[in-house]
């Protein structure tokens, strides 16, 4: 359902949000007017976007869809609920494509002859003003008739926009143009107008009918490519729905498959994936092993290796083997589905720049109305020719440009969500990146955000003499097989993927003792795996120091009664941590280690990665504490977590950034959510925020300058009303193609260079057996 209830209340009344298709909206005038309309509700705020023709709307549970849709529809415009995941199909789409394209190929094929005998004086035989007259007639009329119904549209709710501009623009010139031809001697035969780009002083009798038609024709083809490249900055949307599948194949009990919709899949269905298809939906393996490519909904280039009990995401494809997986999530819970929501919900937000450039668009086209309305006054009372008073005005109205205010931030915002959804990092919105911009101190928690959150095997030391670190590692891999604790775990999987051990052997007279560790018989041999004794060579008592000292855990390895080996086990740094809190100092971001764990591994991980800032054992409300602290002192701070315990604290920064595999609550904390483990992430982050608000501010300096500098020529009368439409076309497709450069930004470049481990750094993961 596009309504839904948000659980926030409002005095007596529920909060519910609904999205709304809004039609007609052409420039950031009619965003401001449809807001404010809208906000005469009681309790009602909206958020419209020009780039999507959306308006997201919170509301009171007794304020009906209908009602804001009446109201968006008194304003003028058209209105309707939102589905979810609704847009125009790909046949509506092409059908109101080829619209487009047909009118501006017939209003092109009409207006070049006018202007080609217009600007070149040589060219015009008798009568050749009323040709012109002829071909001038359907460009004015059928051409600009969008402009003009929306025009009209606009003043039966006494409200103006940028097609009331462009009708008066367009009506003005052809309207004189025929006083001249009709009143003005301009009709007669032998008729020659010579040709300027600066309005021409005269008697009157000068025909602007090049203005009629060069106005509709720069405007529809402007705003014909523009809407081609905004459709383009949305592409990852839509590209995120395309990875959905509408057909799945569930395996009954029996054994049979059954090809059903989607819709009908529910959790605990099992489903095949054969080779090359698409996983439909969030699920656990069941059968099978494979390896999906998951680059189009995480951004992990890589393929993952998948098998029994691994996790299987909707939408990435097959690329191995069958696959039998069982259904955990579906419809909107899925992780694509999630993905698809943050990604929309963030191009529907905007800028604090946005809302100012806005504001002044309420108040835009009125103020031109009016300016337009007093320079055809002033020239004329200052004995200008009507025609050049005229020309002047109709200058004026035309290249006025509320378009490319409205679409600085919008447009900017699509390509930059759109892209971070590709590089796996979902931005909540325009708020969320002006936050991660101005971020100067990142808090990272440590188990499960700069470590894999799980113990495996750091260090095997064998005694002087003994048996050797891989034959001990063999032994007691075989014994811990058929333990259940986690450390016993991780050493059989470590030994199983040792290379050249191979299958271990067999087990016998397994016994696990509580607190004491575990022994069995292996190839005729006793082999105890438990805590360290006193009494160890000096080898493994030294091991067993320096593990203790880096907060590692551990194991002794005695066979037959002797120590042969002491097994260190850790939590391991993730790939790539070292590099990403390297590339936040280089931002000039400052690395903070919270974390609840001991002081010893807090320490390590802070020295290995070069942390100088340590603070650990603290509660979750510590963490909370330490964040406001920094935030007193003046410090923009981000927190990045994964788990439950970090939850206050994203929620307490300026920007909370969630691990996309840790909890539920950290997500819905969080501003950003890193879709996949590689950490490296955040500094892309960062940098993607830094060229999306640079961007942006690029576009509303462009927007406001242009209408500062071109109104004034305008009004002077130092530009034509044919040069004033390319411009104003021009102005709206500079701000959409400046902000399409986002959509292949590439964070490589920037990670480009050797990243050096400072010397003396300790490393959480010394070379094992």
């Amino acid at each position: 359902m596009s309504t839904t209830d948000t659980g926030l209340a409002t005095g007596d009344a529920v909060a519910s949000t609904t999205d709304l298709t809004v039609t007609g909206m052409t420039c950031a005038a009619c965003v401001s007017r449809v807001e404010k309309r809208l906000a005469r509700l009681d309790g009602v705020t909206a958020t419209v976007n020009l780039a999507t023709s959306t308006a997201h709307v919170v509301h009171p549970a007794s304020v009906s869809a209908d009602e804001l849709t009446a109201v968006v529809e008194a304003a003028g415009y058209g209105a309707s609920v939102r589905a979810p995941s609704s847009g125009p199909g790909p046949e509506q789409t092409r059908g109101v494509q080829r619209g487009a394209h047909v009118r501006v190929l017939v209003v092109a094929v009409l207006a070049l002859p006018v202007l080609a005998l217009s600007m070149v004086p040589s060219w015009q035989f008798p009568s050749w003003q009323w040709l012109c007259f002829a071909l001038a007639v359907p460009v004015a009329t059928w051409g600009a008739w969008p402009f003009h119904v929306r025009a009209v549209r606009g003043l039966r709710h006494a409200t103006a926009t940028m097609d009331t501009l462009v009708s008066l623009g367009v009506t003005a010139s052809f309207g004189w143009s025929c006083c001249a031809l009709w009143f003005g001697g301009a009709g007669d035969s032998g008729y020659r107008m010579p040709f300027t780009l600066l309005p021409m002083a005269g008697d009157g009798t000068h025909v602007y009918l090049e203005g009629a038609v060069s106005v509709p024709l720069a405007v529809l083809a402007g705003r014909l490519l523009e809407d081609r490249a905004r459709r383009g900055t949305g592409a990852a949307l839509r590209a995120l729905a395309r990875l959905t599948v509408s057909e799945v194949a569930v395996r009954g009990a029996d054994g049979t498959e059954r090809v059903v919709p989607l819709g009908e899949l529910v959790p605990g269905d099992r489903f095949a994936v054969r080779p090359g298809e698409r996983v439909a939906t969030d699920g656990v393996v069941v059968e099978g092993s494979s390896a999906l490519d998951v680059s189009l909904v995480t951004g992990e280039s890589r393929p993952v290796e998948v098998g029994p009990g691994a996790a299987a995401v909707g939408g990435a494809v097959n690329a191995g083997g069958l696959l039998l997986v069982r259904a955990t999530a579906v419809g909107a819970d899925t992780q694509l589905a999630r993905i698809s929501r943050m990604v929309a919900d963030a191009q529907a937000g905007k800028a604090r720049a946005q809302r100012l450039a806005d504001a002044v668009a309420g108040v835009f086209v009125p103020t031109v109305l009016a300016l337009a309305v007093t320079v055809l006054g002033f020239w004329l009372g200052a004995g200008a020719a009507p025609g050049a008073a005229v020309t002047s005005a109709v200058a004026v109205l035309v290249v006025a440009c509320p378009c490319a205010l409205g679409l600085a931030t919008p447009t900017a915002l699509l390509a930059a969500t759109g892209r971070g959804a590709r590089l796996g990092v979902l931005v909540s919105g325009a708020q969320a990146l002006e936050s991660l911009r101005d971020v100067d101190t990142v808090v990272l928690d440590k188990t499960g955000t700069l470590t894999s959150g799980h113990m495996s095997v750091t260090a095997v030391t064998a005694r002087a003499g003994g048996i050797g670190p891989v034959a001990a590692l063999r032994l007691a891999g075989a014994v811990e097989q058929g333990s259940e604790h986690p450390l016993g775990r991780a050493l059989a999987a470590h030994a199983r993927q040792h290379p050249g051990l191979g299958v271990l052997p067999a087990v016998e007279g397994f016994r696990a003792t509580a607190g004491a560790g575990v022994r069995g018989t292996v190839e005729g041999h006793r082999v105890e795996v438990g805590a360290p004794a006193g009494g160890l060579p000096g080898q493994l008592a030294t091991a067993v120091g320096e593990s203790e000292g880096a907060g590692h855990t551990c194991v002794q390895v005695a066979v037959d009664g002797v120590p042969e080996a002491v097994v260190a086990f850790g939590d391991v740094l993730r790939p790539g941590a070292y590099r990403a809190v390297d590339h936040l100092r280089r931002l000039g971001v400052r690395p903070v280690l919270a974390t609840g764990d001991r002081a010893a591994p807090a320490q390590a991980v802070a020295d290995a990665l070069g942390i100088p800032r340590v603070h650990a054992g603290l509660s979750p409300a510590g963490k909370a504490t330490l964040v406001a602290e920094l935030r007193s002192q003046g410090r923009r701070v981000a927190v990045l977590g994964d788990g439950v315990n970090d939850a206050a604290a994203l929620a307490a920064a300026d920007l909370g950034i969630a691990m996309g595999s840790g909890t539920d609550a950290a997500a819905a904390a969080a501003d950003v959510t890193l879709v996949r483990g590689d950490i490296q992430a955040v500094a892309d982050a960062v940098r993607l925020a830094r060229r999306t608000m640079a961007t942006i501010r690029a576009n509303l300096s462009w927007a406001f300058a242009y209408n500062l500098v071109t109104l004034p020529l305008a009004a002077t009368g130092w530009l034509d009303p044919m040069l004033a439409a390319v411009a104003m076309s021009a102005s709206s497709l500079l701000v959409v193609a400046n902000s399409l450069r986002l959509r292949t930004w590439d964070p490589a470049p920037a990670r480009a260079g050797r990243t050096r481990r400072p010397g003396g750094r300790r490393s959480l993961t010394p070379p094992g057996a």
